[in-house]
């Protein structure tokens, strides 16, 4: 099988040569979740086959080599290069055994599929067997992408941290139902705090969430039942708050449904949160055993989970040939609309067309290490000098050190290098 340095360079050969060649025969393929179909083609616009209908397995996969092998000969043609739009994971088997044969495999985008689509034929009808070929038609004008087939360390990365994402979505999922579907209907004075003193809040809904129920005892009891770990003066004024909240509440009255489910929800919540603390630790672990981690940790700002998330999507950082190409892939690169005669007014802004995540996380580390590291404050106040009445100047400026910080960390892993001052002002 070939490397992925191999695999790279053939794609950027194919995409530079591609467009009105003779020699390529294009697949262009719609994923399904049972059967696939393909599309053959040149990139002169010639069909070769409308349409092969396969099967989602082996016999399938081997049906669409041999039919591929079978024209190739039959129309004295060079080379293959098959394309696809990923759709969930359908995709992946077919593409993994392509690759696995040293097959040329690349892929469309969304979004370029949906724009193209009617430019095939005026006609906004969409089918499988149009796919197909709108699939094979931006191929074979290059519109295509590199498909990353990372090594197994980075795909299981990439694998948990989908995951992470998901139990942090149920996380907020259920503490904004116990805040809106609990609280807020019976003990809303009990809500009002839950930001400030979440761990006694749930240990209240958890043990005596009723209002009627702590009015009913004294306040000496109230604070044996909820006080697992002593906080000091802050946290008694608060329970006494609670406890005289109690005696007046407007809520609903709490009964043994009521207080069931809230127990229930309280536990969910906990469960889930330390289900992200192992996920957490077994990121850790595979993280920090590549070679390229022990770079990204030493830049400001770069924790284990950011550096996790950098180093699960740049995976080999030979894919970009500088650093624009990964600017854009964050979605920090710059765009404004410059028609006309306003277009000597037109303010850049970043385009948001990358990796999101990515652009999350690396906006977090510019703000940490522009609080945290002397150097960072230093580069960020050079920025902002003369420019500090500027409505918000701050966040601007702070992306642009976020972006920053996406070149130095592709330039460290490319390097093999641990970060150091010079880096800041060279990049």
């Amino acid at each position: 099988m070939l490397s992925e340095t191999e695999r790279l360079n053939t794609y950027r050969q194919m995409r530079s040569s591609i467009r009105n060649s003779e020699q390529y025969l294009i697949v262009g393929i719609d994923i399904a979740k049972e059967k696939h179909h393909a599309f053959f083609g040149t990139a002169a616009g010639k069909t070769v086959c409308k349409n092969l209908i396969f099967s989602n397995d082996r016999s399938g996969f081997e049906l669409l080599v041999a039919r591929t092998e079978q024209l190739r000969l039959q129309h004295q043609l060079t080379l293959v290069v098959f394309g696809m739009e990923p759709t969930a994971n359908y995709h992946k088997p077919l593409a993994e055994y392509l690759i696995h044969k040293d097959a040329l495999v690349v892929q469309v985008s969304g979004t370029a599929v949906t724009r193209n689509r009617e430019l095939l034929d005026n006609r906004w009808d969409k089918h499988d067997r149009k796919d197909a070929a709108n699939v094979a038609d931006l191929v074979g004008a290059g519109k295509c992408l590199f498909y990353d087939n990372p090594p197994q360390e980075i795909y299981d990365l990439r694998e948990l941290l989908s995951l992470r994402r998901r139990y942090r979505k149920q996380e907020s999922g259920l503490r904004t139902r116990i805040r809106n579907n609990l609280l807020a209907l019976y003990f809303p004075e009990l809500e009002r705090r839950f930001s400030t003193y979440q761990q006694d809040c749930l240990t209240i809904i958890s043990t005596c969430f009723s209002p009627s129920a702590i009015a009913a005892v004294s306040f000496e009891e109230f604070c044996q039942r909820i006080i697992t770990r002593t906080k000091g003066k802050r946290q008694k004024a608060f329970l006494e708050d609670i406890w005289n909240a109690a005696h007046c509440s407007i809520g609903r009255p709490v009964d043994e449904s009521i207080q069931y489910m809230a127990e229930q929800m309280v536990a969910q919540l906990y469960q889930i949160r330390t289900d992200i603390a192992d996920l957490d630790r077994l990121i850790f672990k595979i993280a920090s055993s590549l070679p390229e981690y022990q770079y990204l940790i030493s830049i400001p700002g770069f924790g284990p989970f950011i550096t996790a998330k950098f180093l699960a999507t740049i995976n080999d950082p030979e894919r970009f040939s500088n650093e624009t190409q990964v600017i854009k892939l964050a979605g920090f690169d710059l765009c404004a609309s410059r028609i006309g005669k306003p277009a000597g007014n037109a303010v850049p802004v970043i385009s948001k067309k990358g990796n999101a995540e990515l652009r999350f996380a690396l906006v977090q580390a510019a703000i940490v290490a522009t609080t945290r590291n002397t150097l960072f404050i230093r580069y960020l106040n050079q920025k902002i000098q003369g420019r500090e009445q500027e409505k918000g100047i701050l966040k601007k400026m702070r992306t642009k050190v976020a972006s920053k910080l996406l070149v130095i960390a592709w330039t460290l892993m490319k390097q093999h290098e641990y970060f150091n001052g010079e880096h800041l002002k060279l990049t």
